[in-house]
């Protein structure tokens, strides 16, 4: 299933015996992961098996055996290789035997992974979840919930721009969160700049605006890649900023005057609201076709063919995407 209807029965206090968290964001697979587990046992009671430490028999003594100390007995297997059907299963099974016993497979490989997610059904009262990465208005939404549950009062254009600064990566946000929760003061824009540092030798909206406008983004590009960000993840990164600005385009089409709430879900921080409506007016509507499709066949060709050199690749490509809509 996907995270909307996992969320819903989150809310409705559903426990399963067994869990499975796969897909492309790590984050949301990590956030997940440690969400189910708080809920179900306390941090001393939670045993964590992390990538060539899986042992198929040790764990499946552990499920089924009860705790001497805990009525509970979790255990996160965290992997990044499929594990073989016939022990998944057994494992699952060994849950579903002892009441006391639960086990989440926190899986770190999108595509390894959707046969297994298979193996988790409602007749072994097992769940698995794919996790796309977040839409900025979900993300937004995660960090306003995390600063709730850790006390923080904040201005929601706060959370906004440290989305932005850090280059929307919520891992660098979330731990920012923490930090200002020491402060013991309202998180504000002018707090943020203070005590924050985003990443990164460029802004990451600033490249997005040259792209489409048709800028040089050689050293920019370079920049981003060298400094470790995934080409997918560059990619669903763009095609997401396109897809902002058909819609803030489309709606002053038939509404007039663009309401950020009402289109984005959040409300950006000024200047980047000013400079992105401004930019989205400017392109006309058989553009953003062209744009659209150029990105997804982009994306296609670099995940369903070999290329040696994904990096060099996408950057020529990126380069003839000015071009062509300069």
């Amino acid at each position: 299933m996907y995270k909307k209807e996992f969320d819903n029965l989150l809310n409705q206090n559903k426990k399963f015996d067994a869990y499975m968290f796969y897909g492309q964001s790590t984050f949301l697979i990590d956030y997940y992961t440690n969400l189910v587990a708080s809920s179900i046992a306390a941090k001393e009671d939670i045993q964590r098996i992390y990538y060539d430490d899986y042992n198929f028999k040790y764990i499946k003594d552990q499920l089924l055996q009860s705790s001497l100390f805990s009525s509970t007995n979790l255990i996160i297997v965290k992997t990044e290789k499929k594990v073989p059907k016939s022990e998944v299963t057994e494992l699952i099974h060994a849950c579903n035997i002892n009441p006391d016993s639960t086990i989440i497979f926190s899986c770190m490989n999108d595509s390894d992974f959707k046969t297994m997610g298979s193996y988790f059904t409602t007749k072994n009262n097992s769940v698995s979840v794919r996790m796309f990465s977040p839409f900025t208005n979900e993300a937004i939404k995660l960090l306003e919930n995390e600063s709730k549950r850790i006390g923080l009062e904040f201005d929601i254009s706060a959370l906004n721009h440290l989305f932005f600064m850090h280059r929307q990566d919520l891992s660098l946000c979330f731990n920012d969160l923490k930090k200002l929760a020491v402060l013991d003061k309202r998180i504000t824009t002018s707090l943020i700049n203070s005590h924050c540092f985003g990443i990164g030798n460029i802004s990451f909206e600033d490249f997005l605006n040259d792209l489409i406008q048709g800028n040089d983004i050689s050293e920019e590009l370079q920049i981003l890649l060298e400094e470790g960000m995934n080409e997918i993840y560059l990619l669903n990164q763009i095609t997401s900023f396109v897809q902002q600005l058909f819609m803030i385009s489309a709606y002053t089409r038939a509404f007039g005057a663009p309401n950020p709430k009402e289109i984005l879900g959040f409300v950006p921080p000024k200047n980047i609201w000013e400079k992105k409506t401004k930019l989205a007016i400017s392109i006309k509507p058989e553009i953003f076709q062209k744009m659209f499709e150029f990105l997804l066949n982009l994306e296609l060709e670099i995940k369903s063919t070999k290329i040696n050199k994904q990096n060099l690749f996408l950057q020529a490509s990126l380069r003839k995407f000015t071009v062509i809509f300069r």
